[in-house]
């Protein structure tokens, strides 16, 4: 199995596992209220589905992926989120439905995308399996509203490493959309995953080091949680204010939650 296949399978899963929650919902329950402010179930479906098929037609039709970029200009702060409100007004019934044609759709698409070339973004283009990481770090952060909005724990999975992966690889992203000098310095990443395998990026003799948990990394990387409510350990000052603004997602950053306590 290569990188992109790997990708798309825990894709795959992660979407599964969504679905068996959100299919036995009732429209009552698909109008709950989730810990994203203003969102309800059917929001965060919708902003899936939504930007699944976004993929697709940048992957397969550009004349549409033209007019959508002309369309997203006219208010680029909001129109991903606007999308995702306005698709959400659906009967829970056809949104399901419309999501359960989007996800395997797009893991085609991505599959059979040619080799070597990338797909045009909102940022800069994205080959296949960049992509396919980008769609599995939110499919795994909306679920995670949607399990909240109803206490559903589930056993964490390795397949969180896609989200440590791509919050790592961002960090200079992080930075920058801050509004702040992007500091040259290295960080070592050693966190550990659920299994208890081991995740590392970065120099080993790096005096800047993060260290603790995977899961609780991949929950500060897609602002789910407050950085003191995590085990994670930032030494030295770079990787302090890192943990601070980590976003592995795209776009201006988000506000956060709060502290526990």
């Amino acid at each position: 199995m290569n990188k992109l296949d790997e990708v798309l399978a825990d894709l795959a899963a992660e979407g599964d596992q969504l679905e068996s929650l959100v299919s036995t919902l009732t429209d009552d329950q698909w109008r709950a209220q989730t810990p994203a402010e203003g969102w309800d179930v059917a929001t965060q479906i919708a902003h899936l589905t939504w930007t699944d098929e976004v993929a697709v037609i940048a992957a397969t039709d550009k004349e549409a992926w033209d007019a959508g970029i002309l369309e997203a200009l006219v208010d680029p702060v909001h129109y991903v989120d606007n999308a995702a409100l306005e698709a959400g007004k659906a009967d829970p019934a056809d949104l399901l439905a419309r999501w359960r044609a989007a996800r395997p759709l797009l893991v085609k698409t991505l599959r059979e995308y040619p080799e070597g070339e990338k797909l045009p973004w909102f940022g800069p283009p994205m080959s296949p399996t960049s992509m396919a990481t980008a769609r599995f770090m939110e499919t795994w952060a909306h679920a995670l509203d949607v399990y909240e909005t109803f206490d559903a724990v589930l056993a964490p999975t390795d397949r969180v490493r896609h989200v440590v992966f791509l919050g790592t690889i961002t960090r200079k992203y992080a930075f920058v959309m801050n509004g702040l000098p992007v500091p040259e310095e290295d960080v070592h990443v050693s966190l550990t995953l659920p299994s208890g395998a081991l995740f590392e990026h970065g120099s080993p003799d790096a005096t800047n080091t993060l260290r603790g948990s995977a899961y609780d990394f991949a929950l500060r990387a897609t602002q789910r949680r407050h950085r003191h409510d995590l085990d994670l350990v930032a030494t030295g000052p770079i990787a302090d204010q890192w943990i601070d603004i980590a976003q592995a997602f795209a776009g201006p950053p988000g506000s956060g939650r709060v502290a526990s306590v």
